[in-house]
């Protein structure tokens, strides 16, 4: 059987390595799972998740000029289904008391009192002082 980029074969782990896994996918053909694509989380140790002799479903990712096969597991797995987008309440200004113009005067407020902080710091780093008065 040929195998092409993009087909889906079962195949059994032969060795376990740090960096991914062999697969042997029949006909005397192997390829590696490079530890990127084990699993959809992130893998530390190969062999938390395969061990020697287990069937495996390998999809085929690609196949280099020297023959070398590239095969991933997480790719062959079922797409997740999508999580919905988690709901936030509705506010409207009326109900909270938070219209435009109140947020925009609380930014101010806190920008000038941050403002003047910064200010205050530098003048005394710059060893800036205060003229005193005269009298």
């Amino acid at each position: 059987m040929e195998y092409g980029v993009g087909d889906i074969v079962e195949g059994q782990v032969t060795g376990i390595t740090k960096f991914g896994a062999f697969v042997s996918i029949g006909e005397g053909k192997s390829g590696l799972v490079h530890i990127s694509e084990v699993a959809n989380t992130f893998v530390k140790e190969v062999r938390d998740y395969l061990t020697e002799g287990q069937t495996v479903t390998v999809k085929i990712i690609a196949i280099e000029e020297n023959g070398r096969i590239n095969l991933s597991i997480k790719r062959a797995l079922p797409p997740e289904p999508a999580r919905p987008a988690p709901q936030r309440p509705v506010s409207t200004p009326q109900s909270t008391g938070d219209t435009f113009e109140d947020k925009l005067k609380l930014f101010l407020a806190d920008s000038n009192s941050r403002m003047s902080d910064l200010k205050h710091q530098n003048d005394r780093r710059s060893g800036a002082r205060r003229p005193k008065p005269r009298g």
